[in-house]
Parts: C-alpha cells; structure tokens; sequence
C-alpha cells in the first residue's frame, strides 16, 4: 500500500539517480574532450598512450557505473515497493521456526541473494572490462573459491551477529537501538583488529618484505616518526590485478603495512618511502581515530533513527512491507538510508580530500617531497587513473584529491612548480 513515504522514497530516488547519472555524463564529456592531451605538468612522465588509456579506462568504468546504477535502482524497487522482500518473508514464516530463525533466515538469505543479483556485474567488470585494459590477472578458480570464501565468512560472521542483534531488539526495550548500536562498532573494532592475522590470509599471501636495504630504510622511518606495527609485509596482489597500492591495516598493536607486489616492482626505495610516510601522516595526525569517531556518531544517529522508524507503521507499508518485524526494519533501513544520503557525499568526500592533504605534508616534512610526486604520477600511470577528472564528479566520488590539484599542493610545499616537481 503506497502512503506518503513511498512517495518520498521513489522522490529521493529519482533525484539521486538522475543526479548520479548527471554526473556520470559529465565525467564523461570531460574527459572524453582531454582524451589526447596530456596536462603539461605531466608531459614528462605520462605519454599520450598512457593517457589515453587512462581516459578509456574511466570512460569505460563509468559507463558500466551507470549500468549498475539502473540495475541498482530497479532490483531496490523490486525489493521494497515490488514486493521482494515480503515474498522472502511469506517463505520464512510459512516454515514456522521461531522468531529469531525466522528473522535472521530473512535478513541472511536476502543479503545472499543480493549478492548473487549483483554477481554479473562483478564478472563483467573483472572478465572483461579489466582484461580488456590489461589489469586482470584471476582465474576462473581464483574468482569461484572468493565468493566461496566470502560466503562462508559471511555466514559465519553474520548468522550470529543477526541473531544477537535481533535478541536485543525483542528484549531490550525502547532502548534496544542503543545496546545494537554498541554492539555493532564493537563487531567493527573486533574486525578492524582482526582482519590482518586472521582474515586477510584467507585471500592473499603474505609474505615479510624480504629487501633488506628497503627495510632498513623503511624502519628509520618508522623510528623517526615513532610508528611501532607487527611487521611489513607484502601481498601477492599481482595474483588477482595488476593494480598496485599500499596501506596500513589493523587496529591497536596488531598494525601492518602492506605493500602490494606490484607497486613495489614499480617504485624505487626513496618513492617506496614517501608513500610510507603519507600513510603514516594519517596516523600520526589522527586520521583513522577521527574517521572512527565520525563513523561512530554518524551511525548512532543512523540507529536512533531506525529506533523510531521501527515503531511507525507507514515505514513498513510504504516500503511494500505489511507485516512489521524487527529483521524487517534492520533490513528495509539498510536498503534506503543509501537513497536519502547521497547528498551527504560531498562533505565526506571533502572531508577526506582535506585528510589526503594533510597526509602529503606530513610526507613533505619527513620524506621527500619530490619522490612523492615521482611516486603518485607513476601510480597514476600504472592504475590508469584520470589526470582530468569532472570537478563536480570527483566532489562527489572522490576521497582522494584530483591528480594536478594533488601535485600542485605538494610542489607549492616544496617549493616547486608542478612542472618542475616530476622532471
């Protein structure tokens, strides 16, 4: 039964996914107009191939974007106001389990089946639109034992997560969103820890970094900037993609850094080290610690939301749902909250371009300035990374700085032009 959230639902949906698609069309025509033109501050390092490349990548990626996009939007409304999930739920409560069975077989086969929808997409993007540009390095085996992999951890993992939050939600009162909420960023925190010893390695290879110069190199490093972690390691990467990176994972004293194979084929030890020094900006400045309690606040409010959402009846029926249920709440909000935020992206997304800032002049001030940008300019030529993104796009999708705005703050660090700062 349609009520007035309905019409807001299909309202915020509409405006988001036109807006979506505005800015995708945008992305398109600018860089499809800077296709065979180098920005001068990178003539030297990127050749026209190599920019043409990356333009096609992400001309090709966007487009595939606004595919999944459409698909996204119909399976939600297939979902909701299509009557999806209430046909998922007629199934569950025909068996006659009791209500948290019932409940987590809702939410858990849902998720599973999400996930097989959105399968194609995944394939495509890796079977083809990666192998097309030459990044793709998974096997048919590889890409199988994955998604085997993720839905044993899935199921192990959120089967008893869903059952203990919807045993709050029936016995805790008027406060149950609260004690969801904490056990929720507990489970996260336990994770954050977790994942590098236990998780991770269930997908790729860890191995200590065995170049005994660059170590030495990159523990000075860490002494200078009073950086203590579990090790650094790298992952065999090059296995599935041919993209390089480098991060810092875990929480409290079970910290890593990780370098992917293929960056540290590609970089030198003094470009290795600045990029280090940029992840450790993060930290030093307390970047992972404020993302944490933003997260943690812009969540709690997400669940005091949903804790009064889940006592009004029209959230249910204007979302196609008629019989109203803790699982279906926890389920209807995590479709939609996406759907009313979208707009909220700007400011994280800015928000996070100012950390990325902050990150290259720490890198400034405790590495080299210089290798930085060496480094960067070759990472964006190996991903195949735009140099000329939309401006607006990236506003909204972006958590990094555009390359030339990127480059241009850390040569005025150095006082350097851009041009100057990668010949």
């Amino acid at each position: 039964m349609l009520n007035m959230f309905s019409a807001l639902f299909l309202a915020a949906l509409v405006a988001s996914t036109i807006t979506r698609i505005w800015l995708a069309n945008r992305q398109l025509r600018h860089v499809g107009i800077r296709r065979d033109v180098v920005p001068a501050a990178f003539r030297d390092q990127i050749t026209p191939e190599d920019h043409r490349k990356a333009a096609d990548y992400t001309i090709a990626k966007t487009r595939l974007g606004i595919l999944d996009l459409l698909y996204g939007g119909l399976l939600l409304l297939g979902w909701t106001l299509g009557g999806g999930l209430e046909f998922l739920d007629s199934v569950w409560t025909a068996a006659n389990h009791t209500s948290l069975i019932t409940g987590a077989g809702v939410m858990v086969s849902a998720m599973l089946i999400m996930s097989l929808l959105d399968l194609p997409f995944g394939i495509y993007h890796t079977f083809v639109l990666e192998e097309r540009f030459g990044f793709n390095r998974t096997t048919i085996a590889v890409f199988i034992g994955d998604l085997i992999k993720q839905a044993i951890l899935f199921l192990v993992l959120g089967v008893p997560l869903a059952l203990l939050a919807l045993w709050i939600m029936q016995t805790s009162g008027d406060l149950w969103w609260f004690y969801v909420w904490a056990v929720w960023m507990g489970f996260s925190l336990i994770m954050m820890w977790a994942y590098p010893a236990f998780i991770a390695p269930l997908f790729n290879r860890f191995t200590p970094l065995d170049d005994q110069q660059l170590r030495e190199r990159i523990q000075t490093l860490l002494n200078k900037c009073g950086f203590r972690s579990q090790g650094i390691f790298v992952m065999d990467g090059s296995r599935r993609s041919g993209h390089g990176n480098a991060y810092f994972t875990g929480f409290g004293n079970n910290k890593r850094i990780v370098f992917f194979d293929t960056l540290l084929n590609s970089l030198e030890g003094a470009e290795i080290e600045a990029v280090l020094a940029h992840e450790l900006g993060h930290f030093k400045l307390k970047h992972v610690q404020k993302r944490m309690l933003t997260l943690f606040l812009m969540s709690l409010a997400g669940f005091a939301l949903l804790g009064w959402l889940a006592g009004q009846s029209w959230f249910y029926t204007g979302l196609g749902v008629s019989r109203p249920s803790d699982y279906m709440a926890l389920l209807l909000f995590m479709l939609t909250v996406p759907v009313f935020t979208f707009f909220l992206q700007p400011v994280l997304a800015h928000l996070s371009r100012k950390h990325e800032f902050e990150a290259d002049d720490y890198a400034v001030a405790n590495a080299s300035g210089e290798d930085l940008v060496h480094a960067l300019v070759k990472m964006y030529r190996e991903n195949a990374s735009t140099l000329t993104p939309d401006p607006l796009y990236s506003a909204f999708h972006d958590s990094h700085p555009p390359a030339p705005v990127r480059v241009a703050h850390i040569s005025a660090n150095i006082n350097q032009s851009p041009l100057e700062a990668i010949t």
